[in-house]
């Protein structure tokens, strides 16, 4: 089966601003466009090459290895992960935010720009993992809506009711004109309906889910976070990944043309490369997450170090493990967290600063913060070893 698209002529409404752009936009814009028809998935068959079937294999295993191994530190990992697969993911869209800035978006220190924005992806990779068991054109606007209804809340709990395009000021000089709009309700169920086959490798079904969400596009922004959250919702869905999420988006962000060429060729009727762009993605991503892990572990064994003589049930020894999923600390945050009065909390960072394992800092808000240096020092690392590549 051919995952080719074809394209049937379309055009504009009347709108009156337009009588305001110049003579020869007005023309333009009387034109038709062509606008992308997907062609249905839910009963297709594709065909894989051994090569290719091999390849998703390997990085299916590892994806299942990695989420049993690293079971024990699944609390403060889990949510670590989900950052830093939300800022790869945001970074795609150009959406970049250190790690420190990241850390203080969540306990409320920076509540504008890119780091707020990355936060709301986590809470749309959040509901994608919650709503895995039902997979559904409602669960994915409640990602959607997860994603942009603090930012954006006009575009979000519906799919787009106008034509998009992407590139160029009309359509009929876009680089890419998704379905118009009339089609997408149709488009998703077919979606829908080929993510809940049991007949595909899942690896190679997620990917291909993925890059048919893309091409329908469905909502007028947040498409390519929303389409990775899907992603993992897909993953978790199938079994592949029970307890985290590997961080795929930054495997992608190694070769980011690759990945958006892949979807060039996946809409002329090509579907092994995006599946081969997301298994070597998976197998870079659980490379890079198993790095990390080791550095927060290290970090960890040296603060039990700097710990000896403080107590093991102490405000101080919560904090220092609070502070592996949260770098950043407020007083709030550290007293909610752990369940200590403020001025037990504040004893507690004392002692943490004492012993070189928190910072004092300043936040955006200028409140009193602390940081711990290791675990953002380990983040930028995983960020940088992610880094946007470009083919040279």
């Amino acid at each position: 089966m051919s995952t080719a698209l074809s394209y049937e002529s379309r055009t504009l409404p009347d709108r009156a601003e337009a009588e305001y752009a110049s003579r020869r936009m007005q023309l333009l814009r009387r034109r038709p466009y062509q606008a992308a028809v997907p062609p249905a998935l839910a009963t297709a068959e594709f065909p894989f090459s051994p090569a290719l079937l091999a390849e998703v294999d390997d990085a299916t295993q590892e994806l299942v290895r990695f989420d049993a191994e690293r079971a024990y530190f699944v609390a403060p990992f889990s949510a670590i992960l989900l950052r830093t697969e939300s800022a790869s993911s945001s970074q795609i869209e150009q959406l970049t935010a250190g790690p420190r800035a990241i850390a203080e978006a969540v306990i409320g220190e920076r509540t504008e720009g890119n780091a707020r924005l990355i936060v709301s992806n986590v809470h749309a990779m959040e509901a994608a993992l919650a709503l895995a068991g039902d997979i559904s054109n409602a669960s994915i606007i409640a990602m959607h809506t997860a994603l942009l209804g603090e930012a954006s809340p006009q575009t979000t709990g519906r799919f787009r009711e106008e034509q998009v395009w992407i590139g160029g000021q009309l359509p009929q000089t876009a680089g890419f004109v998704p379905p118009h709009h009339e089609r997408v309700p149709a488009a998703m169920d077919d979606l829908i309906a080929f993510a809940r086959r049991t007949d595909l490798p899942p690896l190679a079904q997620a990917a291909i889910a993925h890059a048919q969400f893309e091409t329908i596009h469905p909502f007028p922004d947040g498409n390519g976070r929303t389409g990775r959250a899907l992603l993992h919702s897909m993953l978790r869905h199938s079994g592949v990944l029970r307890q985290l999420a590997v961080p795929v988006s930054a495997g992608l962000l190694t070769e980011i043309e690759r990945y958006f060429d892949a979807l060039t060729q996946f809409r002329t009727g090509d579907h092994e490369p995006i599946v081969q762009v997301f298994a070597e993605a998976s197998l870079t991503g659980v490379a890079n997450a198993h790095r990390l892990a080791r550095d927060i572990e290290d970090a960890q064994a040296s603060w039990q170090d700097r710990l000896s003589g403080v107590r093991a049930d102490s405000v101080a020894r919560k904090l220092a493990q609070i502070s592996i999923e949260f770098p950043v600390l407020n007083t709030a945050t550290a007293a909610r967290l752990s369940g200590s009065s403020r001025p037990a909390v504040a004893s507690g960072l004392d002692v943490l600063v004492e012993r070189g394992i928190l910072a004092r800092g300043g936040s955006a808000k200028r409140n009193r913060t602390w940081i711990n240096v290791d675990v953002l020092d380990a983040l930028t690392a995983f960020a940088e070893r992610a880094g946007r590549r470009r083919r040279g």
